[in-house]
């Protein structure tokens, strides 16, 4: 692994849930669940567009605002436990591992940024297994506000100590498109999660491949070297 002197050093931030891990549709039926049993009807389409948003604010968005503390409380917890009967089905997105890998191995600092739990957190890790290539990780439990506000960007950017003109962002969502580019991040989006280009594009992803395997086969034409 190449380690250039720190002036040089660039940081690899990048989500989990439907980047490296197949699981934003996991999260939409448990969203779906979850609000089925709080007594809302909410569609699925309506669920998938905003993953990869923190749960707060995806709750707030579907219902409203106004609702107890106590209630929203009991939402994102039912959608926990629900999400964590996929735990030991959870897969990689195809090339996950190889892209953390051969990013590392070219000195970037590779650090997840993900609106996950830690418990979540840590199974998504186990579906990747590529600890070997991860620096650091961010989850929702450290951060005052998750995606699309800026702080897990922030926060990936203290753990690989670089500011943000030496970091890239690789997401699958137009939040992770928008809080990094509140931070100065420019972000390449996957298809992975299942949002479409066009979306991405207009949210301001500086390019769009398919998958992490796509992703690698063209690195050295990407916005990552370039």
């Amino acid at each position: 692994m190449t380690t250039p002197p720190p002036e040089q050093a660039r940081a690899a931030i990048i989500d989990v849930d439907g980047t490296l891990v197949d699981s934003n549709y996991f999260h939409t039926v448990a969203w779906w669940e979850a609000f089925r049993q709080a007594g809302h009807k909410v569609a699925t389409r309506d669920i998938h567009r905003l993953i990869g948003m923190s749960g707060g604010n995806l709750i707030e968005r579907l219902i409203g605002p106004g609702h107890s503390e106590e209630h929203v409380s009991a939402i994102s917890d039912a959608h926990a436990t629900l999400f964590a009967t996929w735990h030991d089905r959870l897969r990689p997105v195809p090339g996950a591992a190889d892209l953390l890998r051969a990013l590392a191995r070219r000195g970037w600092r590779v650090v997840l940024a993900s609106s996950a739990r830690g418990d979540d957190l840590v199974a998504l890790r186990r579906a990747i297994d590529a600890d070997d290539a991860i620096l650091a990780a961010t989850d929702s439990d450290q951060v005052d506000s998750g995606k699309p506000a800026p702080d897990l960007v922030e926060a990936a950017l203290e753990e690989a100590r670089v500011p943000p003109g030496r970091a890239h962002f690789v997401g699958d969502s137009v939040w992770d498109v928008i809080s990094a580019a509140r931070v100065g991040v420019p972000c390449t989006a996957l298809l992975s999660g299942g949002v479409g280009a066009d979306e991405l594009k207009e949210a301001g992803a500086a390019a769009v491949y398919d998958t992490p395997a796509d992703l690698l086969a063209h690195l050295d034409t990407s916005p990552l070297v370039g």
